[in-house]
């Protein structure tokens, strides 16, 4: 996983300092060899004074050296596009992506987009969800609009902006708020937009220096079931599922499409690491929403607990249900042995638009990148 490009995604609800943070964090030499990807440079208003060259419509080279791409179709023909240019030598030969959604998007039609296709699942990995919170605002947005919660749940970071303008008691009050929507994603204060980059960088499971995977901070098991909602939020909840027992593999996984398939959109994110019947090591999920990712054998247990844990993010599932979903006899219940992937293919789940509910359940080491055409050897 370390030689794959990381990819960040900066979403956030209209107004919220998206634009304002990108350009703080464009100008930084952290980001020197970062590649973005926006939905139109018009929209989001790429600082005038960064731009250095423009080389076609959609690519422009800022003074920093990053890359910022614009994307008015299809995400998939963007990002092959890009990656060539970078082959071929025709744009820098950028170490990190950065993926801006729209103010009323949701992070998750991305990652299905990288999950999905072989092309681009064999380059990129998901390196974390960052989601800015306008201070002034929040509490109205989040009343109102259900994008703005599933927004901040699915987070791993979360940016706390315009916090100049707002008084003190408002700014704890969201504050608050956003910790009971996503009790592990840490609140970072943007101070005039500005935010530290190694605050919302090299967050995920893997790094790309080749670390052994922090599971602790990722998984953050202990920062969930101790919170309690606004009313406005109560539909949300936060819990872990344990399992003492090493799970059967595949009926577990028949066990949780089923969950999904029922309750994909009530399911807002999951993260798991699970002690496998016959594996040595542990196994990590990770899914948003509907999409989920490729499970990634890690190289070893964190510490002694052996036991699977399973961290959810709901909206209206209550956790019985779920508990009951995944249950001893429901996973039973629920397994047909599925038929074996085709030769040489990729496990049932890892990709294909035609099926976006269906989590992996090969384990293998991440396959050789397929070649893009125009690539070098």
């Amino acid at each position: 996983m370390s030689d794959t490009i990381p990819v960040t995604v900066l979403t956030g609800f209209l107004g919220s300092g998206k634009t304002t943070l990108l350009n703080r964090l464009l100008a930084r030499p952290e980001l020197a060899d970062t590649a973005v990807v926006v939905n139109e440079l018009g929209e989001i208003g790429i600082d005038h004074h960064l731009i250095r060259e423009v080389s076609g419509e959609s690519v422009v080279l800022l003074r920093s050296g990053c890359v910022c791409c614009s994307v008015r179709g299809d995400m998939v023909t963007a990002l092959r596009d890009l990656f060539l240019k970078r082959v071929r030598g025709e744009i820098p030969d950028y170490r990190r992506l950065m993926i801006e959604t729209t103010g009323l998007a949701e992070p998750a039609p991305i990652l299905h987009t990288l999950v999905s296709d072989p092309l681009l699942g064999a380059r990129y990995r998901l390196d974390g969800i960052v989601t800015t919170v306008d201070a002034v605002n929040a509490p109205t947005q989040l009343d109102r609009h259900p994008e703005a919660v599933r927004q901040i749940a699915v987070a791993d970071r979360l940016v706390l902006t315009k916090t100049d303008l707002a008084a003190r008691e408002a700014i704890d009050r969201t504050r608050a708020r956003m910790t009971a929507l996503n009790p592990a994603a840490p609140v970072i204060v943007a101070r005039h937009g500005e935010a530290d980059p190694e605050t919302l960088l090299e967050v995920g499971l893997f790094t790309g220096d080749g670390r052994p995977p922090d599971v602790a901070r990722w998984l953050a098991e202990d920062a969930y079931g101790h919170h309690h909602h606004h009313h406005h939020d109560e539909l949300v909840a936060s819990f872990v599922v344990t399992f003492d027992q090493p799970l059967p593999w595949e009926p577990f996984v028949a066990a949780l499409e089923s969950l999904i398939a029922a309750h994909g959109e009530a399911v807002l994110r999951v993260k798991g690491l699970l002690n496998v019947r016959g594996e040595d090591v542990p196994l990590a999920i990770h899914g948003v929403q509907h999409v989920f990712h490729p499970p990634a054998a890690l190289p070893a247990w964190p510490d002694a607990d052996r036991r699977s844990r399973i961290v959810f993010i709901t909206r209206g599932l209550d956790r019985a249900v779920v508990e009951a979903a995944l249950s001893p006899r429901a996973i039973g219940r629920t397994y047909q042995k599925p038929s074996p992937p085709p030769s040489g293919g990729r496990g049932l789940g890892e990709g294909g638009a035609e099926a976006p509910d269906r989590v992996p359940v090969a384990p293998p080491p991440h396959p050789d990148p397929l070649p893009l055409e125009g690539e070098r050897e």
